[in-house]
């Protein structure tokens, strides 16, 4: 009997001994794993983000700059039409409004309304021009009292001149019945207020001059006979 409980006893110390060194043995080994295990995981997570830097800074640097890249070739290209466009300077001549210089202008005496000038334009061989303000300034003299004051009629829109395109204008001398008016055979025209370049035509007989009118341009003549309404 005492010989078995011993062998028991022994059995059982040897067991004991035995879970004490697994114990030790897996105490010591844990830190070392997971040393390992945090040393492993470190190289996946510099790798992950290694990879995901380069490919969003190409992102980053790529896009902004194709696209600048691209605007700035369709800036270019608008600045290419800009320049195309400013070629109509070969059309020198058309499109402008028309200067004295511009037109063959002649001066008719008419009979009709107690008597009055029918001036006639046309463009310059060449010209294309449009009479704009449809008003021309007539005068007789320098003196403001030779001024012509407009009577508003005639046409209303600009008037294109060009080949065999014509405009009138009727110019009356004198609205009153007094002899306290002057004489002029000359009668002076710009087509615009700043006409750096009036014309002065020759009258076909001697006029009396006193509060004369004038009829904005028109391409009937019949609407160029002036009259006080």
């Amino acid at each position: 009997m005492r010989s078995r409980l011993a062998a028991r006893s022994a059995r059982l110390v040897l067991a004991a001994a035995a879970v004490t060194a697994l114990a030790a043995t897996a105490t010591a080994c844990g830190p070392d794993d997971s040393a390992d295990t945090g040393s492993s995981a470190a190289p996946s997570a510099a790798a992950s983000e290694g990879a995901d830097s380069p490919s969003g800074d190409t992102a980053a640097t790529g896009a902004p700059s194709t696209g600048s890249g691209d605007k700035a070739g369709s800036g270019d290209k608008a600045s290419a039409g800009g320049d195309t466009g400013s070629g109509d300077g070969e059309k020198s001549g058309y499109g402008q409004v028309c200067g004295a210089n511009d037109l063959d202008l002649t001066v008719t005496s008419e009979t009709q309304a107690g008597g009055y000038y029918l001036v006639t334009a046309k463009a310059k061989s060449g010209i294309t021009c449009y009479l704009d303000p449809n008003t021309p300034s007539v005068s007789f003299g320098s003196g403001a009292d030779g001024v012509a004051s407009p009577v508003g009629q005639g046409g209303e829109d600009s008037i294109k001149l060009t080949g065999s395109s014509v405009a009138y204008t009727g110019i009356s001398p004198s609205t009153t019945n007094s002899n306290n008016g002057k004489e002029f055979d000359t009668v002076i025209i710009s087509t615009m207020e700043d006409d750096a370049n009036p014309a002065e035509l020759k009258l076909p007989d001697t006029a009396h001059v006193d509060k004369p009118i004038v009829t904005n341009w028109a391409t009937n003549s019949a609407e160029a006979v002036p009259v006080i309404a």
